[in-house]
This record gives structure tokens, sequence and C-alpha cells, in this order.
């Protein structure tokens, strides 16, 4: 049955490791009465970490989608993990999500792992909502969040709500309900133990005035966020002024307008386990994030063109169809494919053109997914998020699209590996099962790589981190049935040119009586860009043989630079630019090409020298006073450089720069040297240059 496009919401809920993602959504689902039980992270009873290993370690590993009613919206819902080493469940997610819901611990405030996610959702334009969840801990700080989010984050938080206390309930003015500044009034929620029992008091957020001991704080915060909203709506403004009645439909289209144009955040507060602010969190997913309608129409560009020309598609259920594959899970009878479609209309039993790939595709079936129950459904339109089964050759990041009306949009880049380990089954004949298993796994995973090592015949998987590659274990075992042997994990290490270098590679020899005789011209420089060897043209005739000879040397030099620099790393951090080059007569073949373009990555890497390039991540520790030396101390042997230090909710906070091959084992290290009472979150930061005793050794 067709919808209304501003009916819909499509939405992530993203944030630090531990700051409630799970809570909430699990919340929501109850709220909306979608579940008829009160899940528990810490029991492993949750509907969205239904995976054996989320309920054992009681974190988010794979993001699940959920679809719920509230109001007269339907939301599209995808709780996403916090551990940084499983973000690329969160980038998927962003890119083909319209608006997000980000956590924030009030104890914790803006953590390391908060500070990626935001960024993420800024590199695909996301309107956001924030929730300063856990205002009932100890040293819960709203106000200090606020000024984290503005200040560590870039953003302009719009406080929408104020907590009436903070803190557990045995401090003096203990955290019990919330103040809305836009009804200017008092909301008081039911106490937990009748929302586990359920029944009418479910619903039931009743509000009054506002309590004495708060109002001078509600009317602070009143005038800051009508003094906000003033640069955004001139009728507001003018009865403000006037000191007029400004009615609550008025500032809510306001803010609406605002957020979506991602020039404010509205900031709201609770405690989701204590299921306070639940409904105001639906209220704003409802008021103020976008729905298809509200976003810019999808841009891509146009396959059937030779030049690369722009186009764009409309959310229209009648426009041609088009969506992007953001997620696979592999399974034995047949993926399932997670779309997002931007235009027009699916329908099971049909075909779609791939054109990454160049392939059509079946769509034998159509699937509504809540988490790990589905819904076979026979059609989909514009806005939707369904999954499918029955493509084959599609990966994530591809687009699906009508064959008569193409269009290619803008995949989804995925962080490089940091972190290897060599793994070998128990037995000969399992070897087969390994790698088809592997293969699989890559499919699901982006951010997953296995390969078969030259120099030793072993089989080498890659990830994000220890916890990315130890899950991957535990499944092969747990799901698969296979006993492996693993060895040390071991850093993924990258190359760079020392010194830039201009050289030129040949070719010059008889084949099968045939002379193959070709040159191709490089220069080639070290870039500040954390990113992979960028190969560019910097040659282009006008005739059009010779314009195609300058691109198919483009092509080989590129092909030759990703094979590895002096150390068989990957070249990283580096720009090769191809130069014009003498031609013989007869034009080179594509052969003599890729022998001369070989050559001269060769001569370059001679010539210029290499520097063995090492991970390098931020490390964030929270540890007491008493332990602070002791954490310092560690650090510093571990090569890390301290680059900040504050003080949060009674803790300090310090910000180092470790190099990862020091930071194995660093979990029971440092619950060693504090007495278990420091904790840490460590993220991918940069490539920096390895100590020479490294790279003297690196083979």
């Amino acid at each position: 049955m067709a919808r209304q496009l501003d009916t819909i919401r499509n939405i992530g809920i993203v944030a630090h490791i531990d700051a409630g993602k799970t809570t909430l959504t699990e919340r929501m689902l109850f709220f909306t009465k979608t579940s008829h039980r009160l899940g528990d992270v810490d029991r492993g009873t949750t509907i969205t970490d239904f995976d054996p290993e989320e309920q054992e370690r009681g974190i988010t590993i794979y993001s699940a989608a959920v679809s719920f009613n509230w109001r007269d919206v339907t939301v599209n819902l995808i709780d996403t993990p916090g551990h940084v080493d499983f973000t690329a469940e969160v980038e998927r997610s962003l890119r083909v999500l319209d608006g997000a819901v980000v956590v924030f611990s009030a104890r914790e405030g803006v953590e390391a792992q908060s500070e990626t996610v935001w960024r993420q959702a800024d590199k695909y334009g996301v309107p956001r909502v924030a929730l300063i969840n856990k205002l009932d801990r100890e040293g819960a700080d709203f106000v200090g969040t606020v000024e984290q989010i503005q200040e560590r984050l870039g953003a302009r938080p719009l406080v929408l709500q104020v907590p009436v206390g903070l803190g557990p309930p045995h401090v003096n003015n203990p955290f019990r309900g919330l103040i809305d500044l836009v009804e200017m009034q008092a909301l008081h929620f039911p106490p937990k133990e009748e929302a586990l029992a359920g029944g009418a008091a479910l619903q039931a957020v009743t509000t009054g005035p506002i309590p004495p001991d708060a109002a001078e704080l509600a009317a602070e915060w009143r005038e800051q966020l009508i003094s906000t909203l003033f640069d955004y709506s001139d009728e507001l403004a003018e009865l403000a002024l006037a000191e007029a009645f400004i009615p609550p439909a008025l500032m809510r289209k306001v803010i609406r307008a605002a957020t979506i144009a991602r020039q404010v955040v509205p900031v709201l507060g609770g405690s989701a386990l204590d299921c306070i602010g639940i409904q105001p969190v639906l209220d704003a997913v409802a008021w103020y994030l976008p729905s298809p309608a509200d976003v810019p129409p999808v841009q891509g560009l146009d396959p059937s063109k030779k030049v690369p020309t722009e186009i764009m598609r409309t959310p229209d259920p009648k426009a041609p169809f088009c969506g992007l594959v953001f997620k696979i899970i592999a399974e034995k009878h047949g993926d399932l494919y997670f779309l997002r479609i931007y235009s027009g209309t699916l329908k099971a039993s049909s075909r779609v053109w791939n054109p990454s790939r160049q392939k059509k595709e079946n769509i034998a079936q159509l699937w509504r997914v809540q988490a790990d129950r589905r819904e076979q459904i026979e059609q989909c339109e514009a806005g939707d998020i369904v999954g499918v089964i029955g493509p084959r050759a599609s990966v994530t990041g591809d687009t699906l699209c009508d064959s008569a009306e193409p269009i290619l949009l803008e995949s989804i880049e995925f962080p490089e590996t940091v972190i290897s380990m060599a793994i070998e089954p128990e037995t000969s004949l399992e070897r087969r099962k390994l790698a088809e298993t592997l293969e699989m796994m890559k499919r699901q995973d982006p951010t997953f790589r296995a390969s078969e090592s030259e120099e030793t015949g072993q089989t080498i998987i890659s990830g994000m981190g220890e916890l990315h590659l130890e899950v991957i274990r535990h499944r092969l075992e747990r799901d698969f049935n296979l006993h492996c042997r693993v060895h040390k994990p071991r850093v993924s290490y990258k190359e760079t040119l020392a010194r830039a270098a201009t050289v030129r590679g040949e070719a010059n020899r008889q084949v099968a009586g045939q002379t193959l005789s070709a040159t191709v011209t490089i220069r080639a420089e070290p870039i500040d860009d954390q990113q992979p060897v960028v190969v560019e043209q910097g040659w282009f005739p006008e005739n059009e043989s010779v314009a195609a000879l300058a691109a198919t040397m483009t092509q080989s030099v590129r092909e030759s630079a990703e094979r590895g620099g002096l150390k068989g790393c990957p070249l990283w951090a580096t720009r090769i630019v191809v130069l014009e080059s003498p031609l013989p007569d007869p034009l080179p073949s594509d052969v003599a090409i890729r022998i001369a373009a070989a050559d001269a990555i060769e001569n370059l890497l001679a010539a210029a020298g290499s520097v063995l390039l090492e991970p390098v991540m931020r490390v964030e520790v929270s540890v007491p006073e008493d332990h602070l030396g002791d954490v310092i101390n560690d650090l510093q042997q571990r090569r890390a450089i301290i680059t900040g230090t504050e003080i949060r909710a009674g803790v300090t906070v310090l910000t180092a720069e470790a190099p990862l091959a020091s930071m194995f084992g660093y979990s029971a290290a440092v619950r060693s040297v504090s007495q278990g009472r420091a904790s840490f979150t460590m993220a991918p930061l940069k490539y920096g240059p390895a100590p020479a005793e490294t790279a003297e050794a690196y083979v």
C-alpha cells in the first residue's frame, strides 16, 4: 500500500559505546507497542542485539533495522554499533539515512567515537537530534555536555528540555523529570516498574507546572531558545520583541526548518534505562527530523555518457527506479541485500540494472525486515528501506536502477584495515571450506579482508581492531564449525616516498618476433593526505589515438603502483602524475605500455626511496586521579604522546596518540595499573613514520 513520503522517517541511532543506543531503541519499540516486552542489554534480551556474540558481550556489533509507528509517521530505524572496530556499520547506515538521533552520556560527555560518528554524519549531510542520556547517573552534567557538543563538535545546540534535578536517587536533588521549554511545562514520567508492567500507564506522560526550584533555570534556557530562533524566523522574532505569546506550533515549525538545514541540533534529556524522556524523543523524530520528501533529490552520474554527466532523481514513486545497496547479510541459501530506494517503485520477481558491474540482477523477493524477523512484500517505493533476495554480482555501495534510465549513485567509502593475523584450519580437509566461508564474510563486511600470502601460503585476515578479528574468529567456530589456529596479530603497515622524483620507464624487448617499445614518464611526491596512492593523468593530447594511449598509461601506472612499495606494503599518501612521454612509430601496444609503467614505478621507488608508515591510534583514557601517574607512565612506555587532559565527572580524561603496534593487550594492562578503575577507547587516527628499528626489521 502506498504511503505519503512526508509520513516516513528513515533514521539511525548513533553514539559512543555504552551511551545507551540499544536501550533507547528497545524503549522506543516498547512504547510504540511494536514489542510486548522490555528487553535488557545486560541480559541479552533486546530485539536489535539478536546475534549470540552481541548478547554475550552486551554490545552492538551489527546494525539492525526495525520499523514502528508513532503519531502519524512510520519510522524506519537502524540501531548501530558504538565500538570503533565496527564503524563501517555506522558509515553505511548514515549514507542512506535521512536523519539521526545522537546519544551522549551525561556522565562521560562527548567521547572519542561520538566525534567520529558526528564527522560521519557531517560527511553525508545528515540532520541530527541529540539526546543527553543517563541524567540519573552519579556525576551527570547536562550543561557541561551541551557545552562540549558546541565546543568539540562545532555544532549549535538548541536545548528544548532541561532536567529537574541530576543524579541518582540518593543525592540531594536527584533527576526526576524534564521541563519542556517549548510548552514551558514540567513533564512527569511514571516509575519504571509501571512501564515494565505495561498497561495504561505505559503511554502516560503527565504535564504540570514547573517546580519553583527549577523556574529560574527554565526561564534562562527558554530565553536562550527564543533568542537562537530569532535568526530563523521573522514572525517569531516579531512576537518575541512584542512580548506576545509564541504558539508552540510556530516554534516547532521553525525548529524543524533549522534542523533540516543543519543549522541547529535540538537537544533533549532523559534516562533510557528508567524510561524517562522516551516519548519526547519519539516526538522529536516526528516533528524535527526530515522525511524523504524534505531532503534534496539524490545525485548521481549518467553511466550511458562518455563524459560524466550529473543527473538527479526525485523521491517520486512514479520516477525511474534507483536504489543503493548498503548492507549484505551473507547466507547459505541466498544473500539478503539491504536496499535504500531513492526513486521509483520496485516489484518482486523483476529485473534491475547494476551500472557498476554492467550486469542485470534478479529481484526474486522483497522483505520488510524487523531485526531478525522478516515479512515478505510484493513491492516497495521511494523512501523505503527493504531487504532483497536475488542479486548475485552486487556488493555494498552498488547502485541498482532501471536499465532504461541508468544512474550511478555515489558509493560508500570504508576505512583501511589496520590489523592482520594469520589463520589456518586445523585440518587440510577444511581449507576449501574456510576459503569459501571467508569469501562469504567479505561480502558481508566491507572492512574485512582475507587473502593468501604469496610468501608463506598462509591465509591472512585483516580488520579494524583486535575485537573485530576476535568476533570473526568466534563466528567461524560458532556458525560454521571451523576450528582454526590463529597467530599473533600484526600491524598493517604502509609505505610512502621519502622524497619527490621524476623518472622514466621503458619497454624495449623482443617478444615472439615482435618489438615492444614504449616510454612512460612520471612525477611523484609524498603528500599529507591520509589516503592511498593517487595516480593522476597530467597529459591530455588532442589526437584521439594518443589520448587513448595517455589514459592507458595512467591506468597501467595505477595498477603497478597498487602492487606496493620497496617492502611490499601498499603505497600511501603518495601522488603520481603521468607526464607527456615520447611515442615511437608505430604507436606502442598496451602490453608495451604496461611493461614501461611497471619499469617506471620500479625506477621511482629506487630513486625516491620509501618510508615505512605505521597506524597511529587516538587513545582516550578515563582514570581517577589516584592512578593518573601510573597510566601516563605506561602510555609513555608504549611510545604514546599525551596531547590533552581534562576533568570530566570527577575523573581525568587523557587524550594521546599511540602506535597501534604498542597497544596490543592494552585493555588488560590499563586495568592492571589502575586496579580496574580506568577505561579507554581507541580509534584509528593516521599513519605516521615507523621507528628506524621497525623499518629495518620489517620484511
